[in-house]
């Protein structure tokens, strides 16, 4: 009996951390939606209209980061938060998180030999991509989790989610 309380008391001390690993899972993969959408609109639009690398790049962060702060302030918007004030929230929320994403994926499309030279056809093109995302998201994990426990990051953004 005595082995059985111990466990749930150890149950409960560890409650808080799935849902901060949630939050934080659920933070960046949204947060990546936006970079993804970015960032694979810029490549697309860079590599059809033959731009430099770093023209297509200049694009496709120049867009993640657009499409970034619209996903997360949009729901702000659609409860009735001003324009401002949802801008300004989505910047503290998710500048470094993009930030982090952006200096990764296209690190990552840079070294992959070819990949930002290989057409839109190409599958190393686009697996080059999938795998500079995910990789990226990989990475700007830990930071969200830790801007959250902080009480910032995406933490700021979801506090106004529910009101």
């Amino acid at each position: 009996m005595n082995a059985s309380h111990a466990h749930q008391a150890h149950h409960q001390h560890h409650s808080a951390g799935p849902s901060l690993n949630a939050t934080a899972f659920w933070a960046t993969l949204h947060c990546l939606s936006g970079c993804a959408i970015g960032e694979v609109l810029g490549m697309v639009i860079g590599t059809a209209l033959g731009l430099s690398n770093a023209a297509t790049i200049a694009l496709a962060v120049s867009l993640a980061f657009a499409f970034g702060y619209a996903l997360t302030m949009a729901p702000m918007l659609r409860h009735g938060m001003g324009w401002k004030a949802a801008a300004k929230l989505a910047l503290a929320a998710d500048t470094a998180s993009i930030t982090i994403m952006e200096i990764v994926d296209n690190a990552i499309m840079l070294v992959i030999p070819g990949a930002m030279d290989a057409g839109l056809g190409s599958g190393l093109f686009w697996g080059a991509l999938a795998a500079s995302l995910a990789i990226a998201g990989v990475a700007a994990y830990p930071l969200n989790r830790w801007l959250i426990k902080r009480g910032a990051g995406h933490a700021l953004a979801h506090a106004h989610h529910h009101h």
